[in-house]
Order: structure tokens, then sequence, then C-alpha cells
């Protein structure tokens, strides 16, 4: 059996956005509410990780690795970035999340030049910066969207979707070493992102009342990760078409494992307003 194509899962996830959205109007009472907040979610865990992805994807094109492929992928990627910036236009009217989402639309009015940029040491410096920025307004935004969210069910949808911006981050991260960033600072967020991902992971897979479809996406997430890690462990210290290769597997497997988090997303985003996942612990939260 062929894996699916890459981003495959992403425009999938994508369009269930959408779907819920016009469930929502179609709807009336909780159910409305419920589809309207997972559509409102996932679009905001859309701008939280393609923050991160597109920073990876400039990246990776800049090193030459994939060059053609990142750049398609670029493209898409921004494209569903805007498409989730017009789904949560609404949130500018309203007084708690309108400062949020406005930072956001200003951060992207920055990043999108800086994406389009010829690669350089200094150019890269701008879309790291920015797209950081931009990771950290989507969180909070996303937070005040969970919260008005009923349920678990908001939470754990919303925790996977920060788990597919951590695995990109991750990979941004790796790629940068590969560009000479020998930083003590890289390798302590490196870590700590890799942390993250790894007891999020371990809270998903734990939840009670996880359906079916759920569990099965997230053993399936679980398996990738183990690749995607590995990829992650497997070097990058070597020269020449050895690091090549090194950084080719990072990024593949980076996109591979994206595309079985969004699943991952998909599942909670469908269970959501119902009673089929029970209440998840509170941890400490992060953007």
């Amino acid at each position: 059996m062929h894996p699916p194509p890459v981003g495959f899962f992403s425009a999938r996830v994508f369009f269930l956005c959408r779907y819920l959205g016009l469930m929502a109007a179609l709807l009336g009472g909780g159910n409305a509410l419920a589809a309207a907040a997972a559509s409102d979610l996932v679009a905001a865990g859309q701008l939280r990780l393609q923050s991160q992805r597109l920073a990876k994807l400039y990246l990776q094109a800049g090193l030459q690795i994939q060059t053609e492929s990142a750049r398609s992928q670029l493209q898409k990627a921004t494209q569903q970035l805007e498409s989730a910036l017009a789904e949560l236009a609404p949130y500018g009217r309203q007084g708690r999340t309108a400062p949020s989402l406005a930072r956001a639309q200003g951060l992207w009015s920055e990043l999108r030049p800086a994406l389009r940029a010829p690669y350089s040491p200094q150019a890269l410096q701008r879309v790291l910066a920015v797209s950081d920025d931009l990771m950290l307004v989507s969180g909070k935004l996303s937070l005040l969207i969970e919260e008005q969210t009923e349920g678990s069910v908001g939470r754990l949808l919303d925790l996977s979707l920060r788990q597919n911006m951590l695995a990109q981050r991750l990979a941004r991260f790796y790629l940068m070493g590969v560009a000479g960033d020998r930083s003590q600072g890289r390798q302590v967020d490196a870590e700590q992102a890799r942390r993250e991902f790894t007891v999020a992971l371990g809270e998903l897979a734990s939840a009670r009342g996880n359906a079916a479809a759920v569990k099965e996406a997230l053993e399936l997430a679980q398996t990738q990760w183990l690749f995607f890690d590995q990829a992650l462990t497997g070097g990058g210290s070597g020269a020449g078409s050895d690091q090549q290769s090194l950084a080719r597997n990072v990024a593949t497997t980076s996109e591979r494992i994206a595309e079985v988090l969004d699943d991952v997303s998909r599942q909670y985003a469908q269970a959501y307003g119902s009673t089929q996942v029970a209440a998840a612990p509170g941890g400490p939260r992060r953007n």
C-alpha cells in the first residue's frame, strides 16, 4: 500500500474545519456550538502549526534539501495559513480574542514577504524570529478559543493540534543545526520541545474513553514518532552527502508524522461535543 501524498491529511483536516463550520450553521443548539468550536480550534491550530512548518520549509529549501518539494509545500502551507486567518476573522469582533488575532494578522504580513526573500543567514534569522512570534500569539488565540469550549474533547483536540506544531519545530531545530547553529539555546529548546511532545503523546494515548478510531490513529502516531525521533537522533554531524541524506530523512519523516497527527486531530474534531472522551487531567499549558 502506497503512503498518501504529502499534505494529504493536512488538507483533509483543514477541509474538515470548513465542514464543521457548515454543520454549525445547519445544526441547532449544543451540536452547532460544538461544531463551530471544533472548526475554530482547527483553524487556530493551523496558524500555530504553519508558523513552524513554514520556517522549516524555508530553511529546507535554502539548504537545498528536496528543494522543489519544499518550495511546493511552502506555497501550499502559505495558502492554508491564509485560509485559517480568514476562517478566524469573526474573532476580530470579540473583545478577548481581537488583540491576538490582530497581532497574528500583523505578523503574517511580516512573515509572508520574509519567506519570499532569497535565502541568507540574515533572511533566515528574520523568518525564524517572526515565525516564533506567530507561534506564540497563535497559541494564545488557541487557548482563548479552547476556554470557550465545554468538556475535555476540546482540550484534547487542541493538544493534538499542538503536537503537530512541536513536530515541525523539532525538524526546524534539526535543520538549524545543519545550517551551522551549534548554540546551546537551540539544543535546549529542541530538548524541551521533544520532552513536551512525548509527555503530550502519552496524555493523549491515556485519555479515558478514547474512541476506537482515536486509539487507532494514536497508535499509528506513536509508531511514526519512533521513526521521526530516530531520524532526529540518527546524526547530523557528518559531512557532504551523508549529512544531506540524514537531513532528507528528517524532512521526509517530519511530513509523514504531520499527516498522521492530522488524522489524530481529525478524529478528535469528529468526536468533539460527544461524551466519548472522559475528563483529561489539566496539566500545565504552553503556547
